[in-house]
Formats: structure tokens, sequence, C-alpha cells
């Protein structure tokens, strides 16, 4: 009864803004941050690092939409895996953005430079790369003229995606020798793949479009 309730409030009109809200949040708090000048000793850096991993974060929880829905038994909780994967995109542009900016002066050719230089980099730019055309087509239109099978034979992307931004981080990491948190992340997305493989029957089931 009460998993009825919930799932009958997630239907609401006014969830969806409100969620929306709540995913504003993380970056509001940074730019208050910043304009009270209490983001440390190194605000760029700082930025830099919060956005890209609050883009993260808004992919694994995208991601666990799917096992959260069939374990709480929300159906509703699916409505919401579009808006959470727009976010993630948005966060990963902002991320891109307060490195360009803050680190490099958008200065293309630096940009450029530090591509080809820094391996983790330019991993990073593949999986922006590979989120563009996710969410361009995150739309009930883009979902019909498409097709189902193809709209989700693109869309598992994402889980290039979610390895490419992990290895992204790992590598970022490494090169300051703190992979601790990165281990947090990889098991969280080893759970998530792992319900998706076991569900599907194995990898190639999981990406197979049914």
């Amino acid at each position: 009864m009460q998993l009825s309730l919930v799932n009958q409030w997630l239907l609401k009109p006014w969830v969806k803004p409100l969620l929306w809200l709540l995913c504003a949040v993380p970056f509001a708090g940074l730019m208050v941050g910043l304009a009270t000048d209490n983001l440390g000793a190194n605000p760029a850096e700082k930025l830099i690092r919060e956005t890209g991993e609050w883009t993260l974060r808004w992919l694994w929880l995208t991601l666990a939409v799917s096992p959260l829905r069939e374990a709480a038994s929300l159906p509703a909780l699916l409505r919401y895996r579009r808006s959470l994967g727009v976010t993630v995109f948005i966060y990963a542009v902002l991320h891109f953005l307060a490195y360009a900016w803050l680190d490099k002066g958008l200065v293309l050719d630096d940009i450029i430079k530090d591509i080809y230089k820094r391996n983790f980099i330019l991993v990073g730019l593949v999986a922006l790369v590979l989120m563009t055309p996710l969410v361009l087509t995150s739309f009930n239109a883009a979902i019909r003229k498409l097709g189902g099978k193809r709209w989700q034979a693109l869309h598992k992307l994402v889980y290039a995606v979610a390895l490419l931004g992990l290895l992204h981080f790992y590598w970022k990491k490494a090169a300051k020798n703190d992979v601790s948190e990165v281990m947090v992340y990889a098991v969280i997305l080893a759970v998530l793949l792992g319900w998706r493989a076991m569900r599907k029957g194995g990898v190639m089931g999981m990406l197979k479009v049914r």
C-alpha cells in the first residue's frame, strides 16, 4: 500500500520540476561558494573537480533507476531517467567548460595540445562526444523518428560513457596517487552493470536490443 502511494506521488506533475531544482543544487552551491570566496585556496580546481564528480554521481544515479524501479516495485521512477540523463550531460559540459576556461583560458591551441598530451582528458572528451547523441535523442519525437529498436541500440552507448568516465576519473586521481575514491565509484558501477548482465543473461544479453 505504501509503495503504491509512493508510485502515485511520483506521477504528480510537480515532481519533475522539483527534480530539476534538486539537480541544480550542487552547481548553485558552487556558484554561491565562488561568489562568497568560499571554494578554498584554488577555486578553479575546485570547480573543475566538483563538476566532474557530480557528472559521475548523476550518471550512476541514472543507471540506478532501472534496478531501483524493479527492486522497489516503483514503475513511475522510469519517467525520471531521461531527465537525469540530461542532467549528466549538462554537468559534463560544465565540467569541460570549467577546464577549458579556468585551466586553459579558452585558448584552443592549448586545449588541443593538452588533449593529445594527457590521456585522461582525451578519454573524458570522448565520453562527452558519445553523450551528445544520447541527449539529442532523449525526447519522444526522437524515439518515434528513430524507432524503438534503433533508439535502444543508440542509448546503450551509456555503458561506454560510464566506463570511459570512470577511466577518466581513475587516470586523473592516479596522477596524484589517490584512487581510494575511484574504487568506491568502480564498485557501484560494477554492481549496476552486474545487475543488468545477470538480468539479461550475460554481457552480450545486456547489449542485445530486444
